[in-house]
């Protein structure tokens, strides 16, 4: 395990493998990885993970997760939550609901998931909600409040790695908002070749990025649907350290601790040819931030080295080798545990402890 910097107030530690692709089952045939979590009414916590099937289409699936002495030790399968059976999450030669993130926002008393639709033009992020993690009422796409300060439509360009925060924040015009991390991808030559990478006013890193945008709570409240409607964007954080070199995004919904709050994010090194590339030579590694409790636009530490690297032989072997990639964070027993894909095959636990 590698270490954090020195004033990061956590680490990660292995805690163990708890979800493996199903013999036999096609709908898991390309792996399980990069999962949700959540609570049922009764406490029973729940996994959402990503099954990818044969010819790489990918559902999200429902599965309890087995506790022994406060540890999640495996899952027991319970069917799939969510496929792509819109026509904005299917095109000719792709298809998939891919890397769901789950909070509940108990403003809301709901379950809110950002997922991946992956349509006719390639990733985009999308909404949908739930009151049992079980049935889904799919909201849409996110759509992108036009910003003159950027000279820029954000709805132009892939994005993914979405998470919200669970409660309200003060956004930067003093409306209270519900907040949420996402990563525009600035490369059009993916959707128009020649067109190449563009990035809003004000941006000279054209790495990806994790960004912040935000919805009024009264706009929430008056419509459910209103909260794919986002606006006030504003790179939170670029790419800094060497483990980061290429990219970053973001992980798990941010957690409250003591420091503020707490984000888990991957940081990525090495070379991708595409975004639809499933030949890259990359590294993903885990790194954090914590962010000011009153202001989540203000970073205040951060590590400079990965709190956990594609280590393990399951962490280096699989259908994308040497990925560690963090999505969910939850407390058991009062201990925190990180849920992470493991080179885009297989489910970790991690235990977060203060340091």
């Amino acid at each position: 395990m590698a270490s954090s910097t020195t004033d990061f107030p956590y680490a990660l530690t292995r805690a163990g493998v708890i979800m493996t692709p199903e013999e036999g089952n096609d709908l898991e045939a390309e792996g399980v990885l990069n999962p949700a979590t959540g609570h049922s009414a009764d406490g029973t916590l729940y996994l959402l993970p990503r099954l990818v099937a044969t010819g790489n289409v990918s559902r999200v699936g429902l599965a309890r997760v087995i506790i022994d002495a406060g540890v999640p030790v495996g899952v027991e399968r319970e069917g799939i939550v969510l496929e792509p059976d819109r026509g904005w999450e299917r095109g000719a030669k792709n298809s998939g609901v891919e890397d769901p993130r789950v909070t509940f926002i108990p403003r809301l008393n709901l379950h809110v998931m950002t997922y991946v639709a992956f349509g006719p033009l390639g990733p985009r992020t999308a909404i949908a909600t739930s009151t049992d993690l079980r049935e889904w009422t799919r909201l849409g796409p996110a759509l992108f409040v036009y910003d003159d300060a950027l000279d820029m439509d954000l709805n132009l360009f892939h994005n993914k790695d979405t998470v919200f925060f669970p409660e309200p924040v003060t956004a930067p015009d003093g409306v209270e908002s519900f907040a949420i991390l996402h990563r525009p991808m600035w490369d059009l030559d993916d959707l128009k070749p020649g067109e190449g990478v563009r990035v809003p006013a004000g941006i000279d890193d054209v790495r990806q990025s994790i960004w912040m945008s935000f919805v009024p709570v009264d706009e929430v409240l008056g419509d459910i649907r209103s909260i794919v409607n986002w606006r006030g964007h504003r790179m939170l954080a670029a790419p800094e350290s060497p483990f980061e070199a290429l990219k970053i995004g973001g992980g798990p919904p941010p957690v409250r601790v003591d420091e503020g709050w707490l984000v888990l994010y991957h940081g990525v090194t090495g070379t991708i040819d595409s975004a639809f590339s499933q030949q890259q030579k990359v590294n993903y590694a885990a790194g954090g931030m914590i962010l000011d409790g009153d202001d989540p636009t203000i970073v205040l530490s951060r590590t400079t080295e990965p709190l956990l690297s594609a280590e393990t032989e399951d962490e280096r072997s699989g259908i994308v080798p040497n990925v560690v990639f963090p999505t969910a964070i939850e407390e058991i027993d009062g201990q925190k545990f990180l849920f992470y894909g493991m080179a885009d095959s297989k489910i970790g636990v991690a235990r977060i402890d203060h340091v």
